[in-house]
């Protein structure tokens, strides 16, 4: 009997962690571990058009799971491409093991054909990673990988040469040792309680603002709510775990915020963060006494001032607190905050779905609204960065069975059709929905090749209005005219028929809904290129003096520019849209 390869032990590991799909592009130094995934039924190599896609959609599933998930890449520029959605996976706390083989371990060191050094390279994106120098080092290395990832929440990369790889295995023992399959959960020492409840009981007007830490407590955090008559308001990450069944919401602060979770961070006594690392310290308050309570030590305090920092899960945090406090009865400052919240609502997210059915260039709110309103309850969003960030913000309804997957942490484009891929294959019955504006989707668009080779029934829904929106509206914000912008597009329809999918195009409001619902009929992938209006832009929830000058500079160079058209247009679109004073 043949004795087992480091490649084959390689993968029985993997299939005993979890694993159940490597996502890749097979390549010379990987071959030895593709044919192992070949010859073992209990992992399918999933087989993509370029590396990014594989990390991302490693990622997507893992965020969707709670448990690893892989990807792998060839020597070199192979591997290199994996880095984006690694980055995208770590920032996003996701488990995932990235194969990064690697050159002849001989040549190592003397810039062979396609060196690079992967085991340097994925350190900034990772919590662990190693080289295998040799086959009795890569059990052990493999496991604390495994750790690594699933312990803490992130990437670990193996380099593994290929020819390291090809070679026998040390004895089948090594790969028996128990692997970590759950995190523990943290609960804050009895002081940091008892300071807490203090600092609650002594404060008038209590708001909470929630984070992707509040995944799995929305329970928790409306029992606190309603004992302290707090509004409760999220960022986007939270989005999913917090909004629905929420009597107290007051909406999302940010960029891409709404409603008055602004307004209630910044008028209240506390302000306690819940399970999020806000990045936007511009949109947190400098004068009202703030506590954050997160499972990650690194996060507390790195966005803004704290008076109070709590290590530990947000359930078991106020499961012990919410007892502790003393149960307050005026409800004005909640009410207050829920009626301008409210206001909010009518006059600015609806602003574009009222009366726009006949409205062309569709406006891109509307489709959301529409898509919202066909999805199923238990839909996977998938969602590129950019405008679809904010429709998605501000239309997708959650309802605690739907979830919104995104480079919400890391920002980059082209995330959300290789997301959908990695949702897709973890259950094909279930809806998937890819929202990719034109400019992510052209990025990776021969993935959605990878749709057609494994029949993915994803719905690819593309907000299609030839340009790079959100760049544009960042440049007008800094006071400048937009430029190298504009998108020369195809139609995509018919690209996607040519490659043997279910396709349409929309140009008119009212063939939306029938497009949409036979897209979503449709057992196989399916794509609805809705051309939309280039000159809806998103207005944040707060706009500053500063922020309006820069946009009046820009509309102003733009009419000198010989532009004026343009700005007629863009006013008539927003004109509506922007909140008054």
């Amino acid at each position: 009997m043949a004795k087992q390869t480091v490649a084959e032990q390689f993968v029985d590991i993997l299939v005993r962690a979890g694993v159940r799909r490597l996502y890749g592009v097979v390549g010379d130094s990987l071959n030895p571990v593709v044919d192992a995934v070949r010859r073992n039924r209990a992992l399918d190599w999933v087989h993509v058009r370029h590396e990014e896609t594989a990390a991302f959609a490693a990622g997507a599933e893992a965020q969707l799971t709670g448990r690893l998930a892989a990807c792998a890449g060839s020597c070199g520029p192979g591997n290199l491409h994996l880095i984006n959605g690694l980055f995208d996976a770590h920032r996003s706390m996701a488990p995932v093991l990235a194969l990064a083989s690697h050159i002849p371990s001989a040549e190592i060191g003397t810039t062979y054909f396609q060196e690079t050094h992967p085991d340097r390279l994925f350190q900034e994106c990772s919590h662990y990673s190693e080289l295998v120098a040799n086959p009795a080092q890569m059990p052990r290395v493999l496991h604390t990988a495994i750790q690594h990832a699933v312990g803490r929440g992130g990437v670990s990369v193996v380099t593994l040469p290929g020819d390291v790889a090809g070679q026998p295995a040390p004895s089948p023992g090594s790969t028996e040792h128990a692997l970590v399959s759950s995190r523990p959960s943290v609960r804050p020492g009895d002081a940091e309680i008892d300071e807490l409840a203090r600092m609650v009981d002594a404060a008038r007007r209590v708001t909470l603002f929630c984070g992707s830490g509040t995944a799995g407590a929305h329970d928790e955090v409306m029992a606190f709510a309603e004992r302290i008559k707090a509004p409760v308001g999220h960022a986007l990450r939270g989005k999913e775990h917090i909004q629905y069944d929420n009597p107290y919401d007051v909406g999302m602060s940010g960029l891409l915020g709404y409603g008055a979770a602004y307004e209630a961070m910044h008028e209240c006594d506390l302000l306690v963060l819940l399970g999020t690392d806000f990045p936007y310290n511009a949109f947190l308050p400098d004068d009202v006494a703030i506590v954050q309570v997160d499972v990650r030590p690194e996060h507390l305090g790195r966005r803004s001032r704290l008076d109070l920092a709590v290590w530990g899960d947000v359930g078991e945090t106020l499961r012990a607190l919410t007892p502790r406090v003393r149960e307050k009865n005026d409800r004005a400052f909640l009410d207050r905050m829920l009626r301008k919240h409210t206001a909010a609502l009518e006059g600015v997210v609806r602003a574009y779905t009222r009366k726009v059915e006949k409205h062309v260039p569709i406006h891109p709110e509307y489709v959301a609204s529409v898509l919202d309103d066909m999805a199923d309850d238990d839909a996977v969003f998938t969602v590129d960065t950019g405008m679809c960030n904010v429709w998605a913000a501000r239309y997708l309804t959650p309802n605690g069975r739907r979830r919104v997957i995104g480079s919400f942490s890391h920002g980059s484009m082209a995330n959300a059709l290789p997301q959908a891929i990695g949702a897709q294959f973890l259950d094909r019955r279930r809806q998937v929905v890819s929202m990719s504006g034109d400019g992510g989707f052209t990025m990776l668009m021969g993935d959605f090749l990878t749709l057609v080779q494994y029949d993915l029934p994803v719905k690819v829904v593309l907000f299609n209005n030839s340009s790079l929106g959100m760049v544009e509206l960042e440049m007008m914000v800094e006071g400048l005219p937009a430029y190298g912008t504009t998108n020369r597009n195809p139609d995509f329809a018919a690209l996607a028929q040519a490659a043997g999918a279910y396709a349409v195009r929309v140009e008119k409001p009212k063939h939306l809904r029938a497009a949409l619902k036979d897209a979503f009929r449709h057992k196989g992938p399916a794509l609805v290129d809705v051309v939309t209006d280039p000159h809806a832009l998103s207005i944040p929830p707060r706009i500053t003096g500063e922020q309006i000058s820069g946009f009046a500079l820009s509309m102003g160079r733009t009419v000198l520019d010989g532009g004026v058209g343009k700005m007629v247009q863009l006013a008539r679109s927003n004109l509506r849209n922007v909140p008054r004073p």
